[in-house]
């Protein structure tokens, strides 16, 4: 799977738990949380969606880890 496929497919999971931001809006660098008005249920749901869509498990403790599109993408890929 090449980082392309990971970034869309987070975007898809980050998507179905906000809908109401836009692919336009997210920038590698940005602070999800701080940027997109993300809370801990949003985050919650969108780890479960990455593992669902991609089979990669993020325990909590890694959280702090992917805070950013770009940070996910590393994340994900060096799990995949």
């Amino acid at each position: 799977m090449t980082r392309e496929e990971i970034r869309a497919t987070l975007l898809k999971c980050l998507f179905d738990v906000a809908p109401e931001i836009g692919d336009e809006e997210i920038e590698s660098d940005m602070d999800l949380r701080d940027e997109l008005d993300l809370d801990s249920m949003d985050i919650l749901r969108w780890v479960q969606g990455i593992h669902k869509a991609l089979g990669v498990e993020i325990p909590e403790e890694d959280y702090g880890e992917i805070t950013t599109l770009g940070e996910t993408v590393d994340y994900v890929a060096a799990r995949v």
